[in-house]
């Protein structure tokens, strides 16, 4: 399923300062004498209309009961239909004021400020560990040698190797420009509606840490400017932690090669602690686990010295994880040839999980991973930010190579004479309580690990460019009609369809749920599975399904959709009247919330070989997808201990449906130039 054959010449942009989605956002300090736009608060939608959007979402499963011997599509829709109506005319209304009411005495708004991160993040149990971390790869560093890229060196220091730390250090020297650029207004000022979203978002994916807690999570405070933590990263480097100051008393980034040789120090400190027989209690693995485990792990942990306090707080108000592997993560031991698609899949896993999930922070919301070949990758805690908004900063960071200019020496070497300061170890003090613990963890991760089925697949026979100037059709629709297609073609039936839309455009938005599966969706992908169904009918039902899903994009961008507000509506019913709801007590609406077809659109990904969220059920996939001029990059995740998945097979169907949906409109546009010649 996985093409591979432009992924060489795909990466070939030109040396740059920055992307073109930097280039075109870049407005001088002048601009602001204009004045800055409001973002308008996110609406509670009209209890109508949300009853009607969500009647007609219900309706490609009223009409897949009938096929298959159920009852009968109008008998179905009839009770819905009832049932929405009492809620209209009963609880419903009640449910409505108390929303309005709600929103009255809300900051920012009704959804963000008291429900969304605890219903959707703070309060579930699982693991952060691929169930809700996101994760990211990065191209290449073509400055760096390719010996080094491909491992054809000696790693000194343990396994940590000269041009990792480099290269570490020169993806958080972009990473702090990003910030003081976007601080300085010189990159999406406040003068433009993108500028305070972005401004707003990116101060929560920093110095800020996910704390567990027994029954629901809790968020970390920012620190103060004056508080010395907010200016230092973590360091994890063989299990072991080091804070490290990366900027000044006035919060002014240091020299790149004063980053390096601090990294150098501290690198140094920790192979000197191994050489000396010393072994890290991996304690970051404690963070990988189920979360009320963790928060009593964590309690344990913070109780036992005033040590391991320091330590905890430390980390939780660093501006982000550095984590430096003395390895090239090879599962197999194969050796594969650089991009190939096992060497890309192998980085993928390493910055999903690690080694059985040694040397991360898991609740930390931005870790930079860099393996001893300098692959680099970033993981995050998802609850403070969604991730496109790390993937931006991390775009950032990686589209301009490493200067050789910004450090004395072109080629680096891990020896310093004397010491640098501007380091500190964190150390803990454990008892065996704590080491079985984490040893427990470490199995349950391990468990996690290997029953993720996780790979990228660059499709490189067409891209947006095609979609949109060839068959006039949106790009992102059009993907998720081509994973409709696959799904079908997988299972044999439909299934709740997840789609993740940016409510950005107001106060502190954060997302709404696009429902992929409609009527004209449905319509459109049997046709595809019908063999006497001719060109013209698939054509037909094929753009009416991309209209009705930008339909559904422009409502769900707007504040429009019905996700969001089924579930606050759900939260307004008073206690004793929750079982006695029919509207929510449906299977059926159970059913068309359950979204083993989970997925995410992020950029254009010029600098990411692979992304990835983990699917939320066993027999499901979570699928992210990058949409480039001339390519598109899907990663799937899916679980190896269902039967009914398998992310190989998944990728092949892509593939199919990707070649198939395009002989369709191919054939149409013949049809149309034939017809201009006559």
């Amino acid at each position: 399923m996985f093409s591979i054959s432009h992924v060489r010449s795909s990466m070939n942009t030109p040396k740059t300062f920055l992307s073109p989605v930097f280039r075109s956002v870049i407005i001088r300090r002048n601009s602001s004498s204009m004045v800055p736009p409001k973002l308008p608060r996110l609406p509670v939608p009209e209890l109508r209309k949300t009853l009607d959007k969500y009647l007609l979402s219900i309706q490609p499963f009223l009409l897949e009961d009938e096929a298959n011997g159920g009852p009968s599509f109008t008998s179905s829709y009839t009770k819905r239909l009832k049932w929405a109506e009492e809620f209209e005319t009963g609880m419903g209304r009640n449910c409505q004021q108390r929303l309005i009411a709600l929103d009255k005495a809300s900051p920012y708004n009704w959804l963000d400020d008291n429900i969304w991160l605890k219903k959707t993040y703070l309060e579930w149990r699982a693991p952060l560990l691929i169930n809700s971390n996101w994760w990211l790869t990065f191209i290449n560093d073509r400055s760096i040698p390719e010996t080094v890229l491909r491992g054809a060196i000696v790693p000194t220091w343990g396994g940590i190797t000269p041009w990792q730390v480099r290269r570490a250090a020169w993806l958080l020297d972009r990473i702090l420009q990003f910030k003081e650029r976007l601080a300085g207004q010189e990159l999406y000022p406040e003068t433009t509606r993108t500028g305070i979203w972005l401004r707003d978002s990116t101060s929560k994916m920093f110095n800020i840490c996910r704390l567990p807690q027994h029954g629901c999570d809790m968020l970390s405070h920012i620190p103060e400017q004056t508080d010395p933590a907010i200016r230092q990263i973590v360091l994890m480097v063989f299990n072991f932690c080091y804070t490290v100051e990366v900027s000044d008393a006035q919060n002014k980034r240091l020299p790149v090669e004063l980053l390096e040789q601090r990294f150098i120090s501290a690198v140094t400190d920790a192979q000197s602690r191994v050489l000396n027989g010393e072994k890290a209690v991996p304690i970051g693995i404690l963070s990988a686990d189920d979360r009320d485990q963790w928060a009593t792990n964590y309690q344990y942990l913070h109780t036992l010295s005033p040590t391991n306090a320091r330590s905890l707080e430390a980390i939780q108000k660093s501006l982000m994880v550095i984590s430096l592997d003395n390895y090239t993560h090879d599962p197999n031991n194969s050796s594969p040839s650089l991009d190939s698609q096992v060497e890309m899949d192998a980085h993928l896993h390493n910055v999903r999980s690690a080694r059985d999930g040694h040397n991360r922070w898991f609740d930390k919301s931005l870790t930079l991973v860099v393996e001893n070949n300098t692959r680099a990758g970033a993981m995050g805690e998802h609850s403070p930010c969604d991730a496109l908004v790390p993937s931006i900063v991390a775009d950032y960071a990686v589209v301009q190579e490493i200067d050789p200019s910004a450090f004395s020496a072109s080629q680096p070497c891990m020896e310093l004479e004397p010491a640098v300061a501007g380091w500190e170890r964190l150390d803990w003090i454990v008892d065996n309580k704590i080491e079985t613990e984490c040893l427990a963890a470490e199995e349950r991760a391990k468990a996690l690990i290997q029953n993720s089925d996780d790979s990228a697949f660059w499709f490189t026979e067409y891209g947006a460019d095609w979609i949109k100037d060839v068959a006039k059709l949106s790009p992102d629709a059009y993907v998720q009609i081509v994973l409709q297609l696959a799904w079908y073609r997988s299972r044999g039936n439909f299934t709740a369809t997840y789609e993740t839309v940016l409510t950005r455009m107001f106060q502190r938005g954060r997302t709404e749920t696009l429902r992929t599966l409609t009527v004209d969706a449905r319509a459109f992908i049997l046709a595809m599975n019908d063999p006497i169904s001719s060109l013209e009918t698939r054509r037909e039902l094929l753009h009416r399904a991309i209209q009705t899903h930008a339909t559904l994009t422009r409502e769900a961008a707007t504040g429009r959709g019905i996700d969001r507000h089924l579930l606050g509506l759900r939260l307004m019913l008073p206690e004793d009247q929750v079982g006695r709801c029919d509207l929510f007590n449906d299977e059926l609406f159970q059913r068309s919330q359950t979204w083993r077809l989970s997925t995410s659109g992020l950029s254009a990904g010029h600098q990411f070989r692979g992304t990835g969220f983990g699917s939320p059920y066993e027999d499901g996939y979570g699928i992210n997808y990058l949409i480039g001029p001339e390519m598109i990059k899907f990663c799937i995740e899916s679980k190896y201990s269902s039967p009914l998945t398998s992310t190989e097979v998944f990728k092949n169907l892509i593939f199919d449906a990707l070649q198939d949906i395009k002989a369709v409109c191919t054939a149409g546009l013949q049809s149309t130039i034939s017809l201009a010649r006559l």
